[in-house]
């Protein structure tokens, strides 16, 4: 899966997402991944900084699979 068809599946479930690549950041943590709102709940809220794009939509399957909630089923 990648970065638009993940950001597609949570927007569909109500989520609000922001995906960044900040090139003034230091290499390992460039990429951001916020996620908030629907399917993770009114309080539901996860962010990332990771050294890469696939890093980030990794660790945000992970973390929603921890949720069971998954784009796969």
């Amino acid at each position: 899966m990648d970065v638009v068809e993940l950001m597609e599946w949570l927007a569909e479930r109500g989520c609000s997402v922001v995906f960044k690549a900040d090139g003034e950041r230091g290499q390992g943590h460039r990429w951001m991944v916020i996620v908030s709102g629907g399917a993770l709940g009114a309080e539901g809220f996860f962010r990332s900084d990771l050294p890469s794009a696939e890093a980030c939509v990794e660790a945000t399957l992970e973390h929603l699979a921890s949720r069971q909630i998954s784009p796969f089923t």
